[in-house]
């Protein structure tokens, strides 16, 4: 399987930023805080799942990118969503460059709806990079009556869930509180490997999770019909999936469109990595650069290809400024979302 490149929109638009540096006065400073040093990657979830795909594949290459070329150390932290995690960066760890972390893509909106347990500010973190945009879809086991998204307005179906702040149970809950489907969440899985093997053993009938998780962990069910995917949650069909509608394209009016793509940000965030606030300047740019580096790293394109990864890198910089528009969302369009994002809303 060949890897997959991906260049959104706003990836291309910004991509003269990748070849930024740091000042050349702060290399040697960089370079001498970084040797012999160990970075902390720490990933807001439990091993297996897409997000902790990702995050051991650029823990094993951005290493020998970054100036003194630090070890880095891929550190499990799951727990509410991704939020104990990014809480933990954002209060508790130290603001010396010496902390990546991957989180829940729709923190930003989170922040701003005033979900429960969000203790951080978005825009603080230092935003890194992000290795591809991260496309939910919902999928059926193949034994369920529900075979299409309308199938999943008429009859109530199971879904495996996780953590209340996750992707997992947000994205359905935005389905059946918009469009009225009838997914039931059963929560308290231990992550989206786990929830997709209760799929398997007949515990529920589906399960809302990534694209990625499901084609790296069960490459053979959407090619043998094993599953069936009623929509993908994201701006634009992916390419591996042409046939199956967008969240966004099932919107019936131009406000639905509107929050459902506001909602669907969390999409284009993806798989992106953050260090903690107030981390120098300098060491930031040198972590961006890093990050940028790595993407175009043979070595790492080799690993992601066997990995079966898709690589659609977006920079720190343009990451920064995606955070910002969720943060600047008006009150009116927020008071929409908050509705539609919100379990029991209608």
């Amino acid at each position: 399987m060949q890897v997959i490149v991906r260049v959104g929109i706003v990836a291309a638009t910004v991509a003269v930023v990748a070849g930024l540096t740091a000042p050349a006065s702060a290399q040697p400073a960089v370079e001498q805080f970084y040797k012999d040093k160990t970075i902390d990657l720490i990933i807001g979830y439990p091993p297996a799942g897409s997000n902790d795909t990702y995050a051991r594949a650029l823990a094993r290459h951005i290493g020998k990118h970054i100036p003194g070329r630090p070890n880095v150390v891929p550190k499990n932290m799951p727990g509410a969503g991704s939020f104990l995690a990014v809480n933990h960066v954002y209060a508790v760890a130290p603001k010396d460059g010496t902390v990546l972390a991957i989180g829940a893509p729709t923190i930003a909106l989170d922040e701003r709806l005033g979900t429960a347990n969000v203790r951080f500010k978005t825009a603080e973190f230092g935003w890194v990079g992000r290795i591809d945009s991260l496309i939910n879809i919902v999928f059926m086991w193949h034994t369920s009556k529900v075979k299409t998204f309308a199938d999943a307005q008429k009859y109530e179906s199971t879904l495996s869930g996780t953590g209340a702040g996750s992707t997992v149970s947000i994205y359905p809950t935005v389905m059946n509180n918009v469009f009225g489907t009838k997914f039931k969440l059963i929560m308290g899985y231990k992550g989206s490997a786990a929830a997709q093997l209760a799929v398997e053993r007949g515990e529920v009938e589906g399960h809302s999770t990534s694209w990625t998780a499901v084609k790296v962990g069960h490459p053979d069910w959407w090619p043998k019909k094993t599953i069936s995917i009623l929509v993908q949650f994201s701006l634009t069909r992916h390419p591996e999936l042409p046939a199956i509608p967008t969240a966004v394209e099932l919107a019936r009016n131009d406000e639905e469109k509107q929050v459902l793509s506001a909602i669907m940000v969390a999409a284009e965030v993806g798989s992106a990595f953050f260090t903690t606030p107030g981390v120098p300047p300098e060491r930031l740019a040198a972590l961006r650069r890093a990050f940028d580096a790595t993407m175009k790293d043979p070595e790492f394109l080799a690993d992601a290809k066997k990995i079966k990864l898709t690589v659609g890198p977006m920079t720190g910089e343009a990451l920064q400024k995606l955070i910002g528009t969720v943060s600047n969302l008006s009150p009116d369009m927020l008071a929409k979302v908050r509705k539609a994002y919100v379990t029991g809303s209608k």
